[in-house]
């Protein structure tokens, strides 16, 4: 044994609490039993659970169909230091910095993933160059300080910069000569600002800066800009990011420090000793139809609830012991198109000003995404449904601009989600604010809600603090310097992504594309490849994705149904004009081998999704909200729960997708 180590002799002995511990830094430790991999004691008496030193960071953060068997026996016969509802981006922070202190750690999830608004954003990790004009700074300087770890330290295969361009508005006459000039001066020094609050509290900016542009300038490099429309504009960059992807690899990384991560597991009832909250009961919604062990209880010291549109229901289930609403959130739907490259001619994204809020138009692979709608949603909050008069407000905003107007026969996919805003007394959704909060409407209970996507990891740090308080004892966050799985050596990877596509037998072009969604795991879908070359096949229906990408989502990043692959792991759903139906069955088959499905399974697998499609063409046929969201409705969910209208009988349940 180590110097100065304390004699561990069983798990009591030990905390859950351990640092990033990555593939090579296992050195100077002492290693006892330990029911999932080996108890590690390090030189001074630090004492620490992980996994197997044997086995790679990237293979203990597998989420496997094996995996979940056994996370599902240990959230039925285990106590943990924190249980986490949802799944989102928030959800699967909360669990990573929680884990990464050393706490015992359970997530669940009702649905998949960032199955609700975590896969529904704008697909960008910024500042908020509007938040200077509204004059909020700290959301600013803390966006900004996120964005520059993000890209530079924690997911830098997953977070790198896109050019952005603000297209000044032309004048009319000699006239307006002083107002463009103002808006130049004006629009310049708040992207200015925006570089400087980057360059000092963006932990390494990991932008370039912006850049001044005359007219010609603007449409060289996005030509189809109308000449009239400008004077000329102004480039900056923010950074980029494949949302769900990003939720997934938080997931894993948090599981890879030995976090329970469960989906399809919904919350439905809070478990309460006197004013207490101890638990949650929970229903497997993958069990076979009226099995006895479905539902059960998960007990814990502390539960945190980040399920963003959802949390007024978890503060409405304590109202029957007299207390206090918890936090209050306001939905705001935003709705967003996608285009092919070809419909827009441009090597930057635009942001553009509307009435109400502001629209961006992002590169994105072989598409632009536009967005984004700003509006209050009362309706169906698992599945928000975008109507014909959502589209045609983007389609109006964007056409001022462009010299070739789109129209609906543009379009390949439309995708809506929901912000969870702090509830305010501003009539419009756009003019609440960004911040998040903490709060404990009961003893054991805490809920956070609020916040933007870029800031998840202070919000998951800050409730996790809160959580501490009640749990001593327990070490700061240090999510600021834990880089995510396939973070660790990408520069150096991608420097040599020639020579690795040489050694595998594929193309240059088919590693970059693997590398700039999985990082440094790259190599076990090459792996994949070697081990069968059909996994290099083309995806049928998105020929840009291959096979082992849909095998590698079943096997390792927790896929359940066609849906979580065709919309989530991949973006089919949305960057193809089928809708990913063409991808349906190829898909269904490849997962079932992983699955172990059947021809029947297989079948109503593709019959599930097929309806969602249909479901979602005809809602966004519809006229307004009601008639959208009611053709929406028309889909059953595949996991097997109606759409959620926060009651289930006689008790409040808990769709639980966060953020």
């Amino acid at each position: 044994m180590a110097a100065g180590a304390a004699p561990v002799t069983t798990e009591s002995d030990c905390r859950c609490d351990v640092m990033a511990v990555t593939d090579r830094d296992c050195a100077g430790v002492t290693a006892c039993p330990g029911d999932r991999g080996l108890l590690l004691v390090a030189p001074g008496g630090y004492r620490g659970r992980v996994r197997d030193p044997n086995l790679t960071r990237s293979a203990a953060g597998q989420l496997s169909p094996e995996r979940r068997a056994t996370d599902l026996r240990r959230l039925r016969t285990e106590r943990f230091d924190v249980l986490i509802i949802g799944g989102g981006v928030t959800g699967a922070g909360a669990a990573l910095d929680a884990a990464s202190r050393g706490l015992k750690v359970a997530l669940v999830e009702a649905r998949d993933y960032a199955a609700g608004t975590s896969s529904r954003s704008s697909k960008l990790i910024h500042g908020g160059l509007r938040y200077l004009e509204q004059l909020e700074f700290h959301l600013v300087h803390e966006a900004l300080t996120e964005r520059g770890l993000l890209a530079t330290r924690l997911a830098p295969h997953l977070v790198r910069p896109v050019p952005i361009l603000v297209p000044l508005p032309a004048g009319e006459s000699l006239r307006d000569l002083p107002a463009r000039a103002f808006r130049r001066a004006y629009y310049g020094a708040g992207v200015a600002t925006y570089d400087a609050f980057a360059g000092v509290f963006g932990g390494g900016r990991g932008m370039p800066l912006h850049r001044h542009l005359s007219r010609e300038g603007a449409r060289r490099i996005f030509p189809s800009l109308r000449a009239d429309a400008l004077a000329g504009a102004i480039r900056y960059y923010d950074g980029q990011v494949d949302d769900a992807r990003l939720v997934v690899t938080l997931a894993r990384t948090a599981a890879s420090l030995g976090a329970t991560v469960v989906t399809s597991t919904r919350a439905v009832g809070l478990i309460r000793q006197a004013r207490e909250v101890t638990g949650v009961r929970v229903r497997d919604l993958e069990a076979a139809p009226g099995s006895p062990d479905a539902e059960f209880e998960v007990h814990a010291r502390v539960v945190i609830g980040a399920t963003g549109v959802w949390s007024d229901d978890m503060s409405r289930m304590l109202n029957d012991v007299g207390l206090r609403p918890g936090i209050r959130v306001r939905a705001s739907k935003g709705v967003h198109l996608v285009v092919p490259r070809s419909a827009i001619t441009g090597e930057t994204g635009l942001i553009l000003r509307t009435a109400s809020s502001v629209l961006f138009v992002i590169p994105w692979g072989g598409h632009w995404i536009i967005g984004t709608t700003d509006t209050d949603w009362r309706l169906d909050r698992s599945h928000p449904a975008a109507s014909a008069r959502d589209i045609q407000y983007l389609l109006d905003q964007v056409n001022t601009v462009l010299d070739r107007p789109l129209t609906t026969a543009d379009i390949e996919g439309v995708y809506a989600g929901l912000r969870p805003l702090l509830a305010g007394e501003a009539d419009s959704t756009s003019k609440l604010s960004r911040e998040h909060a903490v709060f404990e409407p009961m003893l054991g209970l805490l809920l956070v809600a609020g916040g933007k996507y870029t800031t998840y990891r202070v919000m998951a740090s800050d409730v996790v603090d809160r959580a501490a308080r009640r749990l001593g004892g327990v070490r700061p966050s240090r999510t600021a310097d834990l880089p995510l799985l396939g973070a660790d050596g990408y520069a150096a990877m991608w420097r040599d992504r020639a020579d690795l596509a040489r050694r595998h037998g594929v193309p240059v072009g088919v590693v970059e594309h693997l590398l700039e969604r999985y990082g440094t795991l790259t190599r076990e879908l090459l792996a994949l490849i070697d081990a069968d070359p059909l996994q290099a096949s083309p995806l049928a229906g998105a020929p840009e994705y291959l096979a082992a990408e849909v095998t590698y989502a079943a096997r390792a990043e927790g896929a359940l149904h066609l849906e979580d692959v065709l919309t989530r792991r991949t973006r089919i759903s949305f960057e193809t004009t089928h809708r990913g139906l063409e991808s349906a069955g190829h898909t269904a088959e490849l997962m079932g081998a992983v699955l172990g499905w059947d021809a029947a399974t297989r079948e109503r697998e593709v019959a599930h999704y097929r309806a969602r499609v249909e479901a979602e063409r005809e809602s966004q046929l519809m006229p307004d909200d009601a008639t959208a969201d009611a053709a929406r409705l028309g889909a059953p969910d595949v996991r097997g729960f109606a759409a959620d209208r926060g009651v289930d009988g006689d008790s409040v349940e808990l769709p639980t997708s966060s953020r």
